[in-house]
């Protein structure tokens, strides 16, 4: 037995499936299956029930991986450890980060911390806050990166990394009543805004600074909610209307797009995005590492860096 064979079953257990399983830890199928079923002969057990689709876990077999997490967290704690020793930051984080953030700081901050600290292995994944809550009890995530406060998060530790500003994208030209560049919540046509799909916390938020309806632009025969910022942005230019735009989506529109943003009047609406986790952790020399990096990161670019108290945080929920 050795830990590798642990690794296999924990990923089978997951997965319910030796091909993903395989894929997943970056190995053939035959071998993944050979290491599996040498591990059953020699603990003479049977782990999993080959005979049904998806694989069933036995029930002995639940037992054994439970105990197998517990032995591989033991072994990568112990692997932490001599890295803080030896004063070198290294080991695997599993990250869940919500789609509005980490299209935004992935290709950046992330990256650059990852360059700065090339022994630390980050396995992200992109989830609504609501799965990346239940990760995080499941043990399936390390961290998540979400918008707060968040009442559903109130049993983790929040490290927060930043605030941003709320932005009004809009295909025309808007101003409030005296002609003032800064808008109030009032002047927006509720009647014509693209909005996220629901389970969204930036959706939300923009629900909490404005009561907004159905989108009279957007086909009868049409049921549509966007994932994503991207399509939010498209949907605005090709067909109307207006959406909201956290601060750091500002940054990768064009010139001609950047025209089109919009601010509140203030207090400014803002959002608090934080890192949750579980503590103790033998993991926290990492986070604190990677909460450190993004900050400093993204200290410069952001409006609310400059005068907080001109800032007020829209609830997530």
């Amino acid at each position: 037995m050795n830990i590798q064979q642990l690794e296999y079953l924990i990923a089978v257990d997951k997965y319910k499936h030796f091909g993903k399983a395989a894929q997943a830890c970056f190995i053939t199928q035959p071998t993944l299956s050979a290491m599996i079923q040498k591990f059953e002969d020699e603990m003479e057990v049977k782990i999993f029930d080959r005979t049904t689709h998806p694989i069933r876990t036995t029930d002995i077999g639940a037992q054994i991986i439970d105990q197998a997490k517990l032995v591989v967290d033991s072994v990568m704690e112990l692997k932490n450890k001599a890295s803080i020793l030896n004063n070198v930051l290294a080991g695997k984080i599993n990250l869940g980060i919500i789609p509005t953030v980490s299209s935004f700081i992935l290709p950046t901050e992330i990256f650059e911390f990852l360059s700065s600290n090339p022994k630390i292995e980050l396995n992200v994944k992109e989830m609504t806050t609501e799965n990346i809550i239940k990760g995080l009890k499941s043990g399936e995530l390390d961290a998540g990166i979400i918008a707060t406060p968040y009442s559903d998060a109130e049993e983790f530790f929040a490290d927060f990394l930043f605030n941003e500003e709320l932005m009004v994208y809009s295909a025309d030209k808007m101003a409030n009543e005296k002609g003032d560049q800064f808008i109030m919540p009032e002047d927006i046509d509720v009647n014509k805004v693209w909005l996220l799909e629901e389970g969204n916390c930036l959706r939300t938020q923009f629900e909490n600074i404005c009561h907004l309806r159905e989108n009279s632009l957007k086909p009868k025969n049409l049921d549509f909610m966007a994932s994503n910022i991207n399509t939010l942005v498209h949907m605005v230019d090709k067909i109307g209307g207006l959406t909201v735009l956290p601060e750091l989506a500002v940054s990768q529109l064009s010139d001609g797009q950047k025209e089109k943003i919009h601010r509140f009047k203030k207090p400014f609406p803002s959002r608090e995005i934080s890192l949750i986790y579980y503590k103790p952790t033998y993991k926290q020399k990492i986070l604190d590492e990677l909460v450190t990096s993004v900050k400093n990161s993204l200290k410069p670019k952001l409006n609310y860096t400059t005068h907080p108290e001109d800032f007020v945080n829209i609830s997530p929920q």
